[in-house]
């Protein structure tokens, strides 16, 4: 008898990973294309449909639905919207187009609003309806579930908490506007603020670093040797952080805040600091209520896994 199982699949702009994954959330197997291989989403779509359907008979699975995250992906239209990190530009039909060649159900969703569909059914945040997940890496995503429901807005993209502005007329975003949480808080902003900080300190260990070979290891190794301008770089990314999520809590009200990705392994120096600066800018109401929390989900399984559940969830 076949196994039921769904396609998680994350697109990113260099690499794409895809698992089949069980309604446990377990995969059972995985594989990897590199996404700049295809000029053509065509092109990409075919070749992994061939790998898939070869997989799918070797193991003894029988595919259901397909679950999709991918920057910029709009749940409403299946489709990848000028994400500017991939070489197909413009509008991409990929819900059309997969489910053209798989016929089977096929859902998308930007990558973090993936990841948070993931909390919230296989990991953490399983008997949580009202959350908040937050992607700290090269940049800051997010993902916002109130009444059991992630929120996509009319649009379907809503919850960009990484574009909310944390400082007027600061450092300049990837978006084009400036001062954006992301440019301070993701593993790129500690980099940017402990580039500026270290120059005032020549015995700073960071000085033994260009900007370009500095990284957030680099810069977590420090702050724990109480390297001053490390230490400086960790407080303004959990100052900014604590900030706007004190903004966002009043608008949903959630139990828990979960935070993942690289920034997020620095467990010591930023949860309590940002949950320290959340608590001194929250209204009275909301004080003292919501917990922040490591995300369940591990980081190489974690983009395949929410992928997945979107699909699981759909169907």
């Amino acid at each position: 008898m076949l196994k039921e199982v769904v396609l998680g699949m994350d697109i990113g702009g260099t690499n794409t990973d895809f698992g089949f994954v069980d309604e446990n959330g377990k995969i059972l197997l995985r594989s990897h294309h590199n996404t700049t291989d295809y000029p053509t989403f065509d092109s990409f779509v075919e070749s992994i449909y061939a790998e898939v359907v070869r997989l799918e008979k070797e193991n003894d699975l029988k595919i259901v639905g397909i679950g999709i995250g991918a920057p910029n992906g709009n749940y409403y239209n299946g489709t990848i919207e000028y994400a500017p990190n991939l070489k197909w530009k413009g509008i991409v039909p990929v819900v059309e187009k997969v489910r053209s060649l798989f016929n089977i159900p096929v859902f998308i969703t930007n990558d973090a609003n993936a990841a948070t569909i993931g909390e919230m059914i296989f990991g953490n945040a399983r008997e949580i309806k009202d959350f908040i997940y937050i992607t700290l890496g090269t940049g800051v995503g997010s993902g916002v579930v109130a009444n059991g429901q992630l929120i996509y807005g009319h649009d379907g993209f809503a919850g960009e908490i990484g574009h909310f502005t944390a400082e007027e007329n600061g450092r300049l975003c990837g978006c084009g506007r400036k001062g954006c949480l992301e440019t301070y808080s993701s593993v790129t902003g500690l980099r940017k603020s402990a580039e500026i900080y270290k120059k005032d300190f020549p015995n700073s260990i960071l000085n033994k670093y260009s900007f370009e070979n500095l990284t957030g290891k680099i810069i977590y190794d420090a702050a724990k040797n109480n390297d001053y301008p490390a230490l400086k770089a960790f407080d303004i990314a959990a100052e900014k952080l604590g900030k706007v999520l004190a903004n966002v809590v009043s608008v949903t009200s959630p139990k828990a805040i979960f935070f993942f990705g690289g920034l997020a392994n620095a467990k010591d120096l930023i949860f309590d600091q940002t949950k320290y600066y959340m608590e001194d800018n929250l209204l009275k109401v909301y004080k003292n209520k919501i917990d922040i929390l490591p995300s369940l989900l591990k980081g190489n399984e974690a983009a395949i896994k929410g992928a997945a559940a979107l699909a699981w969830n759909e169907i």
